[in-house]
């Protein structure tokens, strides 16, 4: 069960990831939208992590890889923001949230 400072944290991450990720999407993100869906802090407030949901993408595994790769810039346009709001910024881990897929796949076979 998380804290109330956790939840509020996790909606300021929540919300300043899916700015840095709207921003970023022609120059680092190569045209792709992706959306934060969920963040979960953990109680030390040392560890994020992050669900994306990922739209115009064939291999989504490859492209969380990706954005793996380049967390120390993502890290950093997130410190530049939160800066006032949290001493250390923590580190962040990403997934794909594949809770539309599944969403989709019942649908399908309801029809």
């Amino acid at each position: 069960m998380s804290s109330t400072r956790q939840s509020k944290i996790e909606r300021l991450l929540q919300r300043d990831l899916g700015d840095i990720f709207q921003k970023g999407t022609s120059t680092l993100f190569k045209g792709k939208m992706v959306t934060v869906t969920t963040v979960r802090v953990s109680p030390d407030l040392s560890n994020a992590k992050v669900y994306l949901s990922l739209f115009p993408v064939e291999d989504k595994e490859d492209f969380i890889k990706y954005i793996n790769d380049i967390e120390g810039q993502i890290r950093f346009d997130l410190g530049k923001r939160i800066r006032h709001q949290l001493r250390k910024v923590p580190e962040l881990s990403f997934y794909i949230d594949d809770s539309l897929d599944y969403i989709e796949n019942i649908d399908n076979l309801l029809k």
